[in-house]
């Protein structure tokens, strides 16, 4: 009898329902502190990595200047006769780059405009994972793919040397696919189907609304996914370590060996370098390049994407 008064008291509602929303308040607010701190450490990791690259690259300028860094054309640190131009490594990662992404827009923009304009959803249903599980294979995997069936496939059409830009390149642009067409594949289903059909009302053919129509309103975002694609291409590792080389050159030639930033910077992570000599003072000194191509890549990825998105009610 006591319980079923004190539920039906009306004095008593008010006071449990203030309690309540006491604890929940309180509830939120220790996710809050939670949510806020996961972000804060995502944060300080990055500030901590731009201040631990960029404290030891000015403690290589001490002793390396500016002239030798950006006017010589050598790179040859590891020599007796020590040269620390940084442009032999920038020239083997552009160069790798423009030959990846010379696959990689090809293809990814393809496959994306089949999935969303042509495939059944059946089709694509099993198509885009099964694109997508190309991002999942480890980049040392493509590297040896490229060295020991690309390249000598390679060989049997065009004089290659063992070691080449070409196939890593191209392996680079097989694994970059998945990002440009990903990207690209979202940002076209975004687009209104109000717009197709109104091209289709005026008598414009399929293939023509695809491109004069869907295409420029997907702009921003197929512009970003390749941006995007351009920076995965500057900062992989394995693949261009394993299938091109070791040997910095300013060479526009696809055929022969040359050397990027992050091969280079994987070489002196071997251990080989005492911590503190100038040697190891060049991994961070390649490493500030880096990130600042990479910084300026995302930098204008997301400039892109915001001035020329497109909005539609």
């Amino acid at each position: 009898m006591q319980n079923s008064t004190s539920q039906d008291d009306p004095y008593l509602l008010p006071r449990q329902s203030l309690d309540k929303d006491i604890s929940e308040d309180i509830l939120e607010r220790i996710v809050e502190a939670i949510l806020f701190a996961c972000a804060l450490v995502s944060v300080l990791t990055t500030f901590g990595i731009v201040i631990i690259i960029f404290q030891e690259t000015f403690s290589f300028f001490q002793e390396v200047s500016f002239a030798q860094f950006f006017l010589d054309t050598k790179w040859t640190p590891l020599f007796a006769e020590r040269h620390f131009g940084i442009w032999p490594l920038i020239n083997g990662t552009f160069l790798t780059t423009v030959i990846a992404m010379s696959v990689a827009i090809p293809l990814g923009l393809c496959s994306a405009i089949y999935l969303s304009e042509y495939a059944q959803p059946k089709v694509a249903a099993v198509l885009r994972p099964a694109v997508e599980l190309l991002a999942g294979v480890p980049t040392v995997v493509y590297g040896y793919f490229a060295l020991l069936f690309l390249t000598p496939l390679l060989r049997n059409f065009i004089p290659l040397e063992i070691f080449n830009s070409l196939s890593a390149g191209v392996m680079m642009g097989i694994m970059i696919t998945p990002t440009v067409g990903s990207i690209s594949l979202d940002a076209i289903k975004s687009v209104p189907r109000s717009l197709r059909e109104g091209a289709y009302a005026l008598g414009i053919t399929k293939l023509e609304t695809i491109f004069k129509v869907v295409l420029p309103a997907a702009l921003s975002g197929i512009i970003a996914s390749i941006i995007l694609g351009i920076s995965r291409a500057v900062g992989e590792t394995m693949t261009v370590l394993i299938a091109a080389g070791l040997q910095p050159k300013l060479t526009v030639s696809f055929a022969e060996s040359i050397a990027t930033m992050t091969a280079y910077m994987a070489q002196i992570s071997g251990g080989d370098s005492p911590r503190g000599s100038l040697n190891f003072k060049t991994l961070y000194a390649v490493g500030a390049v880096l990130f600042v191509l990479t910084l300026s890549l995302n930098i204008v990825s997301y400039w892109i994407a915001n001035r020329y998105k497109e909005k539609y009610e």
